[in-house]
């Protein structure tokens, strides 16, 4: 078992190996009290590919369903390639 601490900026890397970004936090569900998103601060290779802007301070975080994450080691491995998480409405940027 995991702590939510434990999760926070590791590399969350897409089926097809691509780096989006790294964790910074999640959301849990109060009624069961699981993690259900994780929410991936975007780097920019990955803010390209998303069509997103950098803010001017602070960062992008897109919210991922946990549902999506395949492994998580040394890095967190998602189910998912970056064409097909592209065009999930599931991530959704997180403000």
């Amino acid at each position: 078992m995991l702590s939510l601490s434990e999760l926070n900026n590791k590399k969350v890397v897409t089926a097809d190996a691509f780096v989006i970004g790294e964790v910074e936090g999640g959301n849990v569900d109060p009624k069961t009290w699981r993690l259900v998103h994780i929410h991936v601060s975007l780097n920019d290779d990955a803010l390209e590919q998303f069509k997103l802007k950098k803010p001017f301070m602070g960062t992008v975080l897109v919210c991922i369903p946990v549902d999506l994450v395949e492994e998580v080691g040394d890095v967190i491995t998602l189910k998912k390639n970056l064409k097909d998480l592209k065009d999930l409405k599931e991530c959704r940027e997180y403000i």
